[in-house]
């Protein structure tokens, strides 16, 4: 299982950026969260199918129709997934 950590810049908070997130994790068979950072940025950690990670990146990239995305940074991340990861 992989695990991705996203940074999504720009108009992403108030906008139900990260309810919208969880919908499509769960949609794409992803585990992990989706929080408000205090700069104004969210913070997505991700995990499961290298294909689904990659749809869920291309997501990001536009978010909910809300939304305005200037930037997703995208980092690999080593962690233990505990099973019950949700």
């Amino acid at each position: 299982m992989a695990c991705r950590r996203f940074l999504v810049s720009g108009h992403v908070q108030g906008v139900f950026f990260r309810a919208s997130t969880r919908q499509q994790a769960m949609a794409l068979g992803l585990t992990g969260y989706a929080r408000n950072l205090p700069d104004g940025r969210v913070e997505v950690l991700a995990c499961g199918d290298a294909a689904a990670l990659q749809s869920l990146q291309a997501w990001l990239r536009e978010g909910p129709a809300q939304a305005t995305v200037s930037d997703v940074q995208c980092e690999d991340v080593d962690v233990a997934v505990p099973p019950d990861f949700t």
